[in-house]
């Protein structure tokens, strides 16, 4: 009985993993559609791996659930000061999006090549 039991844990935890990637799928052809819209290269260079400043981060290559957050955290602006981002022009950018669209922008970021490197 106890063998029964777990493989059921584990068949219902496999189902609600499966479950929770298809609710957060992307589309990353609307994602590039909403990066061209809103022109992210404007500050954050070609292919957004360009910046125009110093003060803007390279973008291309970025992790996706990373940048879905980030963008999340400039639609609170300071809302939130806990967990909110504060940049005027980052917040007109994603104020209008859903989480939908947020996610395909994200998506889309993370499928570019870029010079992002992890520092060991």
């Amino acid at each position: 009985m106890k063998k029964f039991h777990a493989a059921l844990v584990v068949l219902v935890a496999s189902g609600a993993g499966l479950a929770a990637q298809a609710a957060f799928a992307a589309d990353i052809e609307a994602g590039r559609a909403l990066v061209e819209a809103t022109n992210c290269a404007a500050c954050h260079g070609a292919r957004l791996n360009n910046p125009v400043s110093d003060a803007y981060p390279k973008l291309a290559g970025q992790h996706a659930d990373y940048t879905y957050y980030a963008l999340r955290q400039y639609q609170m602006g300071n809302a939130n000061p806990a967990i909110g981002r504060d940049n005027a022009i980052m917040r007109a950018q994603v104020q209008g999006m859903s989480e939908s669209d947020l996610r395909n922008m994200a998506a889309y970021i993370a499928s570019l090549s870029g010079d992002l490197t992890v520092r060991k």
